[in-house]
């Protein structure tokens, strides 16, 4: 997986493949480049059905990852997919 992606759909198509019924993003431009720790649009469902929304961009570190560590600046590469850290 790479740690870079571009973002040069506009906003009304990605609800529309997305069928998502509200958009939160605001005036969302096109984005050069999606960086880990930066904001990125991501469909999501919620109660009110789904949502087009800003979050920030990765994936948050296993628990053996943040030994000592006070902040979590997550990742972007996920090997283990049968790690227990993906389960629910």
């Amino acid at each position: 997986m790479r740690n870079l992606y571009p973002l040069s759909t506009g906003q009304a198509a990605i609800r529309e493949i997305a069928r998502a019924m509200e958009d939160e993003t605001g005036n969302q431009p096109p984005l050069p480049g999606i960086f880990p720790g930066q904001m990125a649009p991501v469909v999501r469902n919620t109660n009110e059905g789904r949502k087009l929304s800003l979050l920030r961009w990765g994936m948050p570190s296993p628990a053996f990852a943040l030994n000592g560590r006070k902040v979590d600046h997550g990742f972007t590469k996920v090997r283990n997919t049968i790690s227990s850290h993906w389960r629910r």
